[in-house]
């Protein structure tokens, strides 16, 4: 079995059915503006971590968690042959951010992501 290198929780992805009140309620209550606020998503750095609002696809409230990598095409070969079953493929989702997730042998659900323009404080 290959091990691969997190580099630590890096982006907490909140998936809501109506991102304008989700960006509204989040901008009040972090006392912040969003520094990445795009109709696909809006990301705040909240103590040098990323709090993402994501549209959700079928309208319903839920969370994922993404780990940071380096390279989150080797990181996620190695885990599908440790093992892990896809969930999504690595795609670049705009801005040179790659991310991919897969399901653990327990049923969770574990992201990865490599996000250029974010940096750990």
């Amino acid at each position: 079995m290959q091990s691969i290198k997190l580099l630590g929780l890096r982006t907490l992805i909140y998936m809501v059915p109506d991102l304008k009140a989700a960006k509204e309620w989040y901008t009040q209550t972090l006392g912040m503006e969003p520094y990445f606020d795009e109709s696909f998503y809006v990301g705040f750095n909240v103590g040098g971590y990323e709090l993402g609002l994501h549209p959700s696809k079928d309208g319903t409230a839920s969370a994922e968690t993404y780990w940071g990598v380096d390279d989150v095409q080797a990181a996620y070969n190695t885990l599908l042959a440790n093992g892990a079953t896809a969930h999504e493929a690595p795609s670049e989702v705009g801005g040179g951010i790659i991310t991919a997730s897969v399901k653990d042998p327990i049923g969770n659900i574990l992201g990865l992501i490599y996000n250029p323009h974010f940096k750990v404080e």
